[in-house]
């Protein structure tokens, strides 16, 4: 009897436990909410931390090599005399890879039967896109269909892909995006910094992302057919299938609003070390003799203050000559951008909403002028020309209203129809270098690509005075991954700042 009882209270006890256990469960899971991410949990931080890793690259580097700033002082390792550690590699490598993770699972999740949605799908791969491109254009060949897959499938050292099936990839990317994004499926407002859940934005900045990429490679026997007729279907024959960005206010550009997260990565930089830097000759003296409105303080300033808030310096814009040898004057006394602290923050490049540039209009319309001047595409490459400068200032000035021909011509920098081709290409990049002020490495890409602007060499300049062609493998690369390391440079040429790319050779 005791043995039958003690059997019948084991048994309740086991039943009792598996109920517990089974009731536990079932309290901590909301039968309204599904265990999966969202897609749109992999997009805001993502988007922040690469537009930062490319502002921060932009001001220290880009600026550097491309005359936009000068960075005073005499030691070694100056990057605006051709001068820079290996180490300089290692930032953008690393947080753009990192970042890329998130583009991939954010695909990933969009093609989930419960969290099924192209809109993110097709951002995705433009996202990807946009930043590996920014890799590949920086590097040359990189890792690409392998790469991110430590994770999942535990590859850790995984082959450089050649830039040119890289390129080809990329584009299909961007045509598959296109596609998924007809549908202009809905998508979460609040996780979108860039257009606020503007899925047609998207698909236009898509597409104007596709044509930069196919300019930089039109001239390539081997991709010149594709590139070209691409160029064509996108702006002639089919551009009702691919429309592209037609105005500043569809802009690609992520606002630092200076609200919760949404703070510029340049406020971490201490206000005195943000001034420090002076402004670059060729930048400054550009914008003062042009009489250029984002540098018109009585006009379109705030308080006193030109809209690119310049410090002049005794009532004049004056720069330092990229390049200056070193030991050869003291130009501490320059002008340079107002920090944060200074004139109430006032137009201060330091807590700019607009900094956080991607790509804008007014760089679209370089394109198709270099295009219609290139016999890609039909038309007067003055009308986009001028479309170009005038937005690239409105931009900026959205009250500016005078007659952009007028003004250039005012300053002999306007078009001229009878001038050779060089010199067309001339009056394009050099309005285009300044529409792309700020976005990433473009400007360095372009000059890389074109040899426009035409840039005036300094005396202190190193590398014989050649322009870096690239920056080197990030140390690291060469230890972790040093098979797929030595293959890339056996084809692509020594790892050295003056190997050429494969987009950059003839």
């Amino acid at each position: 009897m005791k043995l039958k009882n003690i059997f019948i209270l084991g048994l309740l006890s086991v039943l009792t436990l598996v109920s517990c256990d089974k009731g536990f469960n079932e309290l901590n899971i909301d039968p309204t909410k599904t265990t999966e991410a969202y897609p749109e949990q992999f997009m805001t931080h993502a988007l922040m931390q690469t537009v930062s890793a490319n502002m921060n690259r932009n001001r220290g580097f880009n600026n550097e090599l491309m005359q936009v700033t000068v960075s005073l002082g005499d030691g070694e390792y100056k990057v605006f005399r051709y001068d820079f550690r290996r180490s300089w590699s290692d930032y953008l490598w690393s947080s753009h890879f990192l970042n890329m993770s998130n583009y991939k699972d954010m695909y990933a999740k969009a093609t989930n039967e419960l969290t099924l949605n192209p809109s993110y799908q097709g951002i995705s791969l433009i996202l990807q896109t946009w930043t590996y491109s920014i890799l590949t254009d920086t590097y040359g060949d990189i890792p690409y269909s392998q790469s991110t897959l430590g994770r999942d499938s535990l590859l850790f050292e995984p082959k450089f892909d050649a830039q040119k099936d890289i390129y080809a990839d990329m584009f299909a990317k961007l045509d598959t995006a296109n596609n998924l994004l007809k549908a202009n499926t809905g998508i979460n407002a609040t996780v979108d910094p860039v257009f606020a859940g503007d899925v047609a934005k998207w698909r236009k900045f898509g597409n104007s992302l596709y044509l930069r990429l196919l300019l930089r490679v039109a001239h390539k026997a081997e991709m010149k057919e594709y590139a070209v007729g691409k160029i064509k279907e996108i702006l002639e024959t089919n551009s009702s299938n691919y429309p592209v960005i037609s105005n500043n206010e569809e802009s690609a550009i992520l606002r630092w609003t200076g609200e919760g997260v949404f703070i510029s990565p340049f406020m971490s930089t201490r206000v005195q070390d943000f001034r420090a830097t002076a402004i670059a000759e060729y930048f400054i003296d550009f914008l003062r003799d042009t009489n250029d409105p984002r540098l018109n303080i009585p006009e379109y300033g705030t308080s006193g203050v030109n809209r690119w808030g310049i410090a002049p310096v005794s009532g004049n814009f004056v720069g330092v000559p990229s390049g200056y040898a070193a030991g050869s004057e003291d130009y501490s006394k320059m002008s340079y951008f107002y920090s944060a602290d200074q004139n109430n923050g006032v137009n201060s490049i330091q807590q700019e909403p607009l900094t956080g540039m991607i790509m804008n209009f007014a760089e679209v319309e370089f394109i198709k002028a270099e295009a219609m001047l290139k016999g890609y595409i039909t038309g007067d490459p003055s009308v986009p020309f001028y479309s170009g400068a005038e937005n690239s200032i409105k931009l900026w000035v959205p009250t500016w209203a005078d007659d952009i021909k007028e003004h250039l011509a005012a300053s002999d920098v306007a078009w001229d129809p009878a001038a050779s081709f060089d010199k067309k290409m001339e009056k394009i990049h050099q309005q285009k270098y300044f529409a792309l002020f700020l976005v990433d490495l473009q400007q360095w890409f372009e000059y890389r690509r074109t040899g426009h602007p035409i840039l005036p060499k300094g005396e202190g300049l190193k590398n014989n005075g050649e322009m870096p062609a690239r920056m080197q493998y990030p140390v690291y690369v060469q230890s972790s991954n040093p098979t797929s390391y030595r293959e890339a440079v056996a084809r692509q040429g020594a790892d050295e700042i003056n190997t050429k790319m494969w987009w950059q050779k003839p």
